[in-house]
């Protein structure tokens, strides 16, 4: 089980141990993100492995989609504790109808792929000090959930990778939204599968995508706010019809954009 450090929604509290000055704030479920507090100069370790603690005491835990068993967490090499994990399934999720070069790309088109997944790949290693997560997030974009995480897609009758974040479908140039303050860490006008892209750094390790877009409207290195303008709704790259696919990941692992927010606020 793959298990790194993350901060985010607030969907269940743990209390701290006597022995142990830590307060932990997530379900222990697959895909899903946890808030760590303990006293500032404390160790914390995962699993056995170190996790970053920020000079104010946070720290970040993240679990993979396929995550079982439990997680064992340790304070300054104490006594460990073990958190179960939930079991969760996940929807099977069927679309046909796709260019039959973008479900089985030629070999050029393959070459174009592996360039501009190096983009992506790169901007997931961003390892910044900042703690730009700790303001918290929103929703991007407003509209039905067409795509939740974790999903198996089937493309044109053809099993693929799981669905790594969730599709909010709405009318082409509805606004999307930061979901968080931080640095814009790759913008890109024209990738194959994605389209229009942003992508956005809230510190340590922990980055939000958006693609599908029609328009962008933040440039690659730019510091932004929670709430501020990124771009449009689109139908960019592969993709069957308007709408935004965002994703958040802990360096590579994919995390559930859902438990990061909480509930969709009504329109």
């Amino acid at each position: 089980m793959i298990v790194r450090l993350f901060l985010l929604a607030f969907l269940c509290s743990f209390p701290a141990y006597a022995d142990d000055p830590v307060s932990l704030s997530g379900g222990f479920i697959p895909g899903a993100l946890i808030i760590g507090q303990t006293a500032p100069g404390n160790t914390i370790a995962v699993d056995g492995d170190p996790v970053r603690v920020s000079s104010d005491g946070k720290f970040l835990i993240g679990l993979e989609r396929d995550a079982k068993g439990s997680l064992a967490l340790a304070v300054n090499g104490a006594e460990t504790h073990q958190y179960p994990i939930e079991k969760r399934d996940y929807e099977i999720q069927r679309i046909d109808g796709l260019p039959s070069n973008q479900v089985s790309p030629n070999p050029e088109t393959l070459a174009r792929i592996k360039r501009e997944r190096v983009f992506i790949t790169d901007a997931r290693k961003a390892d910044s000090l900042n703690t730009d997560f700790a303001s918290g997030f929103i929703w991007p974009v407003i509209g039905p959930i067409s795509g939740v995480y974790g999903s198996q897609r089937i493309l044109n009758g053809k099993p693929k990778n799981p669905h790594n974040g969730v599709d909010i479908a709405a009318p082409r140039g509805s606004e999307i939204v930061a979901m968080g303050d931080g640095k814009v860490v790759l913008v890109h006008e024209d990738m194959f599968y994605t389209g229009k892209t942003v992508m956005i750094d809230h510190g340590h390790g922990l980055t939000s995508v958006y693609i599908h877009m029609d328009t962008l409207h933040v440039r690659q290195n730019d510091t932004i706010t929670k709430g501020t303008l990124i771009g449009t709704v689109g139908k960019t790259g592969r993709t069957t019809g308007p709408h935004l696919h965002w994703g958040v990941t802990l360096f590579s692992m994919h995390l559930d954009p859902m438990l990061v927010v909480g509930e969709m606020p009504k329109p």
